[in-house]
């Protein structure tokens, strides 16, 4: 006696009316794979604010914490597909007049589609924030060659004990700081204009043109200084983003494999009894 699910053909042959895909297994998977994520995403967040420190030159590195963001993303992800796709497996209804090798393709077949459920869904979900945190690193890494001398620096140049001059200086500062600006975008400041912002601070502070020549100095110096540190930071972040995204690309390759394995698993756990 035929299955329900088989009709036989006029040639003969026999095939099942129904769908090798089990829609409600792969679904119940996928959305069980994404609540442990989301779990484990956040208990990672919270383990990861522990170790920083929003002051400078404390709390764990950039390098320890980029490493320890991507075991656990490993982790995250080996865990979900294996828990999604063993209960795709596990819940989907016996298929029976199969081979064993047909059985064992379907399982794994599901387990690979509730994966990719789960992945398709997680994707969309953290879409926003991968954008904001992607456009903060391009907007930093493209300010970072436009640096000009902070306010800051102007304010310690034309620094003068005559008050009555104070009120004129803003129009040298920004004046100045055009000049500092263009130097650094150029790579150096020419001779002619270290004169003339020289000249600039003397008349400004009257102090000699010497001990100008020294400020401007020094204020090149220090804007150069902090371009640098904000360049490596630019470039330690692109880094850190490269590194997360080629331990999530891996991650995301083995827990597929894993999803399927367990599908497979669970198949054969719900075939025995």
């Amino acid at each position: 006696m035929l299955n329900k699910y088989m009709t036989g053909a006029a040639d003969g042959n026999v095939e099942s009316t129904a769908s090798g895909i089990a829609w409600p297994a792969i679904i119940g998977g996928a959305f069980a794979a994404i609540s442990l994520a989301l779990l484990l995403l956040i208990l990672g967040s919270g383990f990861g604010l522990a170790i920083v420190s929003p002051w400078a030159n404390t709390g764990a590195s950039a390098a320890t914490v980029t490493a320890m963001t991507g075991i656990w993303l490993i982790v995250l992800h080996w865990l979900t597909s294996g828990l999604g796709g063993y209960l795709t497996g596990r819940l989907r209804t016996k298929w029976t007049g199969l081979h064993t090798h047909e059985v064992f393709f379907r399982d794994t077949a599901n387990g690979f589609l509730s994966w990719a459920v789960a992945s398709v869904v997680g994707a969309t979900l953290v879409a926003s924030t991968t954008a904001f945190v992607v456009s903060g690193t391009v907007a930093l890494a493209t300010s970072a060659p436009n640096l000009g001398p902070s306010a800051y620096l102007l304010d310690r140049l034309f620094r003068t004990e005559h008050l009555s001059t104070i009120a004129t200086i803003a129009d040298d500062k920004a004046q100045t700081g055009q000049i500092i600006l263009n130097g650094l975008r150029t790579g150096d400041i020419p001779a002619p204009d270290k004169t003339y912002l020289a000249q600039l601070v003397s008349a400004q502070t009257g102090v000699t043109q010497d001990e100008a020549g020294t400020r401007v100095d020094q204020m090149i110096t220090d804007a150069k200084a902090a371009e640098s540190k904000i360049q490596q930071t630019a470039e330690a972040t692109r880094k850190a983003g490269a590194a997360l995204a080629i331990f999530t690309g891996l991650a995301m390759l083995i827990g597929a494999f894993i999803a399927c394995v367990a599908a497979a698993l669970g198949g054969q756990r719900r075939d025995m009894h």
